[in-house]
């Protein structure tokens, strides 16, 4: 059973920067998909971003230009650069994976980590 665990959330100024990690475990062979999500309470939660096997990355239109998405396949991580924070965008943010091909916008992935807390302060 594979296993996400993030890190790297805390607080940063509006504007600012932030470097999550997400490092996996416990599986036998690498996902095919890896991506980032985030949920406001209240609200579905979000795709932020995904990259699959390939590398190919792919993002939401409101990050697009802000976050850059990568993978250390050495090092079994995911790696989710963000700038120019918004206070908006203050909630957690998940690691998720699959061995099959999926999509940002279907939140329906097999493996979740426990989420990391991403706050931006005005």
């Amino acid at each position: 059973q594979m296993q996400l665990v993030e890190s790297g959330g805390g607080s940063v100024q509006t504007g600012g920067s932030m470097n999550l990690s997400c490092t996996a475990s416990g599986y036998s062979s690498a996902p095919y998909c890896m991506a980032w999500f985030r949920q406001v309470p209240g609200k579905e939660r979000e795709g932020v971003a995904s990259v699959h096997s390939d590398g190919s990355p792919y993002y939401a239109t409101s990050v697009e230009g802000r976050f850059t998405i990568s993978k250390d396949s050495a090092k079994n991580t995911l790696l989710l650069e963000m700038n120019s924070l918004k206070p908006a965008e203050t909630t957690i943010y998940y690691c998720a994976a699959d061995y099959i091909q999926k999509q940002l916008y279907d939140p329906n992935w097999r493996f979740w980590g426990r989420g990391t807390q991403v706050t931006v302060s005005s």
